[in-house]
């Protein structure tokens, strides 16, 4: 039986490239524990659209 836990996950989008006007998305798909860290992740992580590490936040 699997164990249920307060991890859930989270999907981080880019926020540059919104701003870019370039078409397409850059998302990660990342886990969190909930009663660890209750507000929203942050992370620099690569963009391989705009060829850079660029700031990704958690989306809803």
């Amino acid at each position: 039986m699997a164990k249920k836990g307060n991890r859930v996950q989270v999907i981080m989008e880019c926020t540059e490239h919104k701003e870019s006007g370039m078409p397409g998305t850059s998302r990660y798909i990342t886990t969190k524990n909930k009663k660890n860290t209750p507000e929203r992740l942050e992370f620099r992580k690569y963009n391989p659209v705009l060829k850079r590490v660029t700031l990704h936040r958690e989306t809803k």
